[in-house]
């Protein structure tokens, strides 16, 4: 009866260690935004922390030639992500983020000509997207949208922001 209780407990654990997720390693990832470079010549990196298998946090940077495009010519800012994929730390994700930029924007004025008006502003929004990993876990490809709204937006700016990007990434 012994040897009964003790094939049952060793079956038991070998299924339940079996259900469970394989240890990760790779818990980084740097990312290039191709989408944005490719659109206007912005350089954008991501850097992206797993502290588990379907949450991150990570941080992105992007500068930009033209200081009067959509998000200006300079940001910075953190984000937090939940995974929802079948698969760990790919598939479906919802974040928020904080978005820090600073550009400028050109008022025609008929009496003074054009003016420059130079801002810096923080935002606040949330994002979707999608991320598909390779077989290896080694490389990345993610597709995300984002809206934001700004803290304190001057008369001439306009009060939401809006992200977006075509991604691909390394994990180490």
């Amino acid at each position: 009866m012994k040897n009964l209780y003790v094939v049952i407990a060793l079956l038991s654990a070998g299924v339940l260690s079996a259900q469970a997720y394989p240890r990760f390693t790779n818990n980084n990832e740097l990312k290039f935004n191709i989408g944005q470079f490719l659109a206007n010549s912005t350089v954008e990196g991501s850097y992206e922390y797993f502290f588990s298998e379907d949450t991150s946090i990570g941080g992105t940077l992007y500068f930009d030639s033209d200081a009067t495009d959509y998000n200006g010519n300079f940001g910075i800012g953190p984000n937090l992500r939940a995974y929802f994929g079948y698969m760990p730390r790919s598939g479906f994700f919802a974040e928020a983020f904080g978005l820090y930029y600073t550009g400028e924007d050109k008022i025609p004025d008929n009496n003074l000509g054009v003016r420059n008006n130079d801002y810096s502003t923080t935002a606040l929004g949330l994002g979707v997207g999608n991320k598909w990993v390779t077989q290896s876990e080694k490389f990345s490809l993610e597709i995300n949208a984002g809206v934001g709204r700004n803290i304190n937006p001057e008369d001439f700016q306009d009060t939401f922001m809006f992200r977006a990007g075509l991604s691909i990434g390394i994990r180490f």
